[in-house]
């Protein structure tokens, strides 16, 4: 064979030839859109009941994408090739719109109840030998729209998830930095969050390499016990707000597991959630001083963590101890300042405590009752003394000293 005609350029295929039957299908398949587009809309409305409850013009653009497909079919049927075309041919300019009106499975309805139109006018368009090859077409056409369906509602989802993604990001991280601004609220509205009270921060180590997957069941466990959540990782901090969580004690004891090894401290609960850079703020601060307490729970409460926020610097820990416990003993006065304060002096022991202030043992008892009513610790408790030691100290620290007079009053008065 000579080298020249081993280089000839090969034939294209020839198009199928149209046969006389396909030919007069054709012909009815372009005079009957009209009709197989009025016939869908009225169906749709028939068998649909969501279909009218849309607006008009949610309603327009599922109209437009049924006689696109009808019409499209059309120009299918007649010469069959790759779906690519479908996407633009079909669905135009609804993608968008569609996924925002109605789900996937309403937008397979849809598609269905076209098929049923067409297929129902397969006796009346197509001649009879050439009845089996429009059904067949139209299954076909129907699996390929059904593809390309779910083709524009995964794009859509895709491109929303990583919205979603960023935005929640950002709202993390404006919670964090106690933003309070309109634009701050106009992104949690977008999110779609609906918790309007008992709002918390969980914050801990993160996962080496989180995975996408990682954070879809930590999402899905919060919604376990919570209303809403936010999931930020920022660096090798892992950062969870709840919104609306029912059963406490149960919800941060499942969700500190999602943590990486380590300490994980919640927040104090916040009115909203616009006000919850202040217990995330307290849980950062409770995370910072937790290796302070080796033997400290997990998760651990920052309020239970105040000494070591004290004593690591944190400056809303002092007042809180001042706030919540010093200035509340001093206000109830019959003398639970200076008996506490005797009593951690001198190892705890009721006794010692009752002779150096010359008082019955069960007045020393009655007294550090009173104590824990005042201020919700107790004193006959290892840990919870500490925390009002701590207290005593930095209330006293706090206190503006006694001026000359008044000291000298109180000597006289002895």
């Amino acid at each position: 064979m000579p080298a020249s005609a081993s280089r000839s350029p090969k034939r294209k295929p020839s198009p199928p030839k149209v046969t006389p039957e396909k030919s007069e299908t054709l012909k009815q398949l372009r005079a009957s859109v009209g009709q197989l587009s009025t016939t869908t809309m009225r169906k749709l409305e028939q068998s649909l009941p969501w279909y009218s409850r849309l607006s008009a013009d949610e309603r327009s653009a599922l109209g437009m994408v049924a006689q696109n497909g009808i019409a499209a079919f059309v120009n299918w049927y007649e010469r069959p090739s790759s779906p690519s075309w479908i996407l633009t041919d079909v669905f135009g300019t609804a993608p968008t719109e569609l996924t925002r009106s109605i789900s996937l499975q309403k937008a397979l309805q849809l598609i269905r109840i076209v098929v049923e139109v067409v297929e129902d006018q397969v006796p009346v368009i197509a001649p009879e030998a050439d009845q089996p090859s429009l059904r067949e077409a139209v299954l076909r056409y129907s699996r390929e729209v059904a593809f390309a369906a779910a083709d524009v509602y995964a794009r859509a989802a895709e491109s929303r998830g990583s919205w979603d993604t960023r935005l929640e990001a950002l709202i993390v991280d404006a919670i964090l930095r106690g933003e309070n601004t309109d634009a701050l609220r106009s992104r949690i509205a977008a999110l779609g969050w609906k918790a309007q009270e008992r709002f918390t921060v969980m914050v801990g180590n993160s996962p080496s390499e989180p995975s996408a997957s990682y954070v879809s069941e930590l999402r899905r466990m919060a919604g376990r016990y919570a209303e809403d959540a936010l999931v930020g990782i920022q660096g090798d901090r892992l950062i969870l707000i709840l919104g609306g969580v029912q059963d406490r004690e149960t919800a941060y004891v499942k969700l500190s597991d999602m943590f990486a090894p380590g300490p994980v401290v919640y927040g104090p609960e916040a009115s909203s959630l616009l006000e919850a850079s202040s217990s995330a703020q307290s849980a950062f601060a409770g995370l910072t001083a937790a290796r302070a307490w080796p033997s400290a729970p997990r998760p651990v409460a920052a309020d239970d963590l105040l000494p070591e926020r004290v004593i690591s610097g944190d400056d809303a820990a002092r007042r809180s101890l001042v706030k919540n416990i010093y200035r509340p003993l001093l206000a109830a006065s019959n003398g639970l300042v200076e008996t506490l304060g005797t009593y951690l002096e001198l190892g705890h022991s009721l006794e010692a405590t009752a002779r150096e202030l010359f008082v019955h043992a069960n007045t020393v008892r009655y007294r550090l009752k009173r104590v824990c009513d005042v201020t919700g610790w107790d004193p006959l408790l290892p840990r919870e003394a500490f925390v009002l030691q701590a207290a005593l100290v930095v209330g006293r620290l706090s206190a503006p000293p006694k001026a000359a007079t008044e000291r000298l009053a109180s000597r006289n008065q002895a």
